[in-house]
């Protein structure tokens, strides 16, 4: 539907003294906070896990060598999504004198909410990641307890009991990550990199990451997570996140969360010939997703 001048009637008459609801200040890209972006040339992309060689084995005198097979561990799969939005000024309103204000306003408000939908986009692969619906290459959701592994055993990136952002449940998450394996069983010495929390925790992560002794207690203990840089990137508030008490860390294992962009944010207008109607897009295509859910530890917290 064009837009017309019955819609947009206060702004033909006169007196009018301001306009607004459009100019809202918008939440950066906070998606960069979590994802790797990688072009793509392709309709879809595919990352492939693959299992390296177990612990060496001890060659007893005049024994033969023993020796191992590599495999594929599991694949993972990102399909592009195409997002578009359009508007139209009718041929009316442009001989009204009303174009040049309209289309100034509304590309803003359309470059928002292609921006505002690319944010809800990337949130949602961290706000599904609890749920088996949202499998990943592996046949569990992001955040599981038993993601197998070629060697029969799991790694696990979430606690095996819910639990709030606290000291506590923090250092439990450093510790456990530490204890990844590889597919073969071989420590993998991942580690946090960034504390990822939505609006409600904010306090609470400082609170935790940036004071010097220990937060609730009357103990002159130093607060272990800061001395030791145990979350060295700190903390970032992502507000497209749903879940109030959930928190997450991201680690320094490769090819976690990816961001793939087949086609950037392009604009284009044009006139339709039977109506006389100005008509303006804006498209790009992209696809998020992870690959070796490593990448990511999460809690949904109790909440």
């Amino acid at each position: 539907m064009a837009i017309s001048r019955a819609q947009l009637l206060k702004e033909l008459l006169p007196g009018l003294n301001a306009l607004f609801g459009l100019e809202y200040a918008r939440y950066g890209e906070e998606h960069k906070e979590l994802y790797t972006t990688e072009k793509s040339e392709r309709s879809f992309e595919e990352e492939t896990k693959l299992s390296g060689f177990s612990a060496a084995p001890v060659k007893n005198e005049g024994q033969a060598i023993a020796y191992d097979n590599a495999q594929e561990a599991f694949t993972a799969r990102y399909n592009h999504e195409t997002i578009a939005l359009g508007f139209s000024i009718t041929e009316e309103a442009v001989e009204d004198n009303l174009y040049d204000s309209l289309s100034a306003r509304y590309t803003k408000a359309l470059a928002r909410a292609m921006a505002y939908t690319k944010q809800v986009k990337a949130a949602s692969v961290i706000n599904n990641g609890f749920s088996a619906a949202y499998q990943g290459g592996d046949g569990q959701a992001l955040f599981s307890t038993a993601h197998p592994l070629v060697n029969g055993a799991t790694n696990s990136n979430r606690p095996a009991t819910n639990a709030d952002l606290n000291e506590t449940s923090l250092e439990a998450a450093v510790i456990q990550i530490a204890a990844w394996t590889d597919e073969r069983g071989l420590l993998i010495a991942a580690k946090p990199r960034k504390l990822i929390i939505p609006p409600a925790l904010m306090f609470v992560a400082t609170r935790l990451l940036e004071t010097s002794l220990r937060v609730g207690t009357t103990d002159n203990d130093i607060n272990a997570l800061k001395n030791n840089g145990s979350i060295p990137e700190g903390y970032a508030v992502n507000h497209f996140l749903t879940d109030s008490s959930g928190w997450y860390l991201t680690t320094d294992v490769p090819n976690g969360l990816k961001h793939f962009e087949r086609s950037p944010l392009a604009n284009s207008m044009d006139g339709d010939f039977d109506t006389g109607n100005v008509r303006y897009k804006a498209r790009e295509r992209y696809s998020f997703g992870w690959s070796d859910p490593l990448g990511m530890f999460g809690s949904p917290g109790v909440a």
